[in-house]
């Protein structure tokens, strides 16, 4: 029974379940062969069948068990009747027995938003690019990211099945990538002995779970960055990082894993395409384990259900040395990025 357990965790364990529903979701929907792709602002800016029905999976579960809760998702879709098949109601009972950080134990329901990106690496899930992909649910108290999970779909879809998908990519679109993967929905395999998709969570006060913690090595500077939405402000801040290697990948939520996973030491975005929903989750993550995620000028991003949706002022995370990155950024970019 959950029932004496506080909000905080009771959402948390509930938001476990329904990301990794979300996350077959994806799976599904790319091996049915069918993305449903239309263009929201740009051709970058895309939205898929899976983007549409992962955010009304997790919005309508969370919606029936929180009826209290601001949930504020990044698709705009219609008001409809959800189909009962998308719903989840389960929670992740390992969660309900941690204990919940004394400053969040008497959070009421009507006091959180929750912000959803049912599918962040769009253009990439498109492209075949499938372990960019994230399901990202950040839970926020009093404008603070406080609690978060992120789903991979395609966590260890590696291996001979990466190569594989990457001469496919070459030459196929999207039936063909879909062909190739239908065999593994569903399935709990992909590369030797490895489970198909991974779920990391945490709460500030308590840690983060689901990973293990790894850094890049003293000295080195490697930046991760947007693959697919760069500009010249983006350009000349990550030069200005002097970095020993540039990683550019699609996702904010893929970009703070590389960063808690010693693959890269900053993450440098100087452009204000970036959305609340696509950095509360993983801001969550990074500051649970001593990293730091802020705008180009080092202010804290805000969370309540009032603000503006855009991270105007872009985003820069670090898992050590924030402050050395954030001393490089040039008065350029931020006379160029208001927050």
């Amino acid at each position: 029974m959950a029932s004496g357990h506080t909000v905080l965790m009771r959402l948390v364990a509930s938001a476990y379940s329904i990301a990794q529903k979300a996350g077959t979701i994806v799976r599904r929907v790319i091996a049915e062969g069918d993305l449903g792709i239309v263009e929201k602002t740009s051709p970058t800016d895309l939205q898929t069948k899976a983007d549409r029905l992962a955010q009304m999976s997790i919005c309508s579960s969370l919606a029936r068990k929180f009826p209290k809760l601001t949930i504020i998702g990044e698709e705009d879709l219609p008001s409809e009747e959800v189909d009962q098949e998308l719903i989840e109601d389960g929670q992740w009972e390992e969660i309900l027995r941690k204990p919940c950080p004394s400053q969040y134990s008497t959070i009421k329901e009507e006091d959180l938003v929750v912000w959803v990106d049912p599918l962040d690496g769009t253009k990439e899930y498109t492209e075949g690019l499938l372990d960019n992909v994230t399901v990202l649910i950040g839970i926020a108290y009093e404008g603070k990211a406080i609690a978060g999970v992120i789903n991979q779909p395609y966590y260890n879809y590696q291996n001979n099945e990466k190569q594989k998908l990457r001469e496919h990519r070459k030459e196929a679109k999207v039936r063909r990538i879909a062909r190739f993967l239908a065999p593994l929905v569903g399935s709990k395999e992909a590369g030797p002995g490895a489970a198909l998709g991974r779920t990391i969570w945490g709460v500030l006060g308590l840690g983060a779970f689901g990973f293990q913690l790894k850094e890049v090595p003293a000295g080195k500077h490697i930046i991760t960055t947007t693959r697919s939405h760069s500009n010249k402000l983006v350009t000349d801040c990550v030069t200005a990082m002097n970095p020993d290697d540039v990683l550019r990948v699609g996702g904010a939520g893929n970009k703070i894993i590389q960063l808690i996973e010693g693959k890269a030491s900053a993450y440098v975005f100087a452009s204000p395409g970036c959305k609340k929903w696509d950095t509360c989750a993983p801001e969550v993550i990074l500051h649970a384990v001593g990293g730091k995620l802020t705008d180009v000028h080092g202010n804290a991003l805000q969370y309540d259900k009032e603000v503006k949706h855009m991270n105007s002022a872009g985003v820069l995370a670090s898992l050590r040395n924030h402050d050395y990155y954030a001393s490089r950024v040039p008065e350029s970019v931020k006379n160029a990025l208001v927050p």
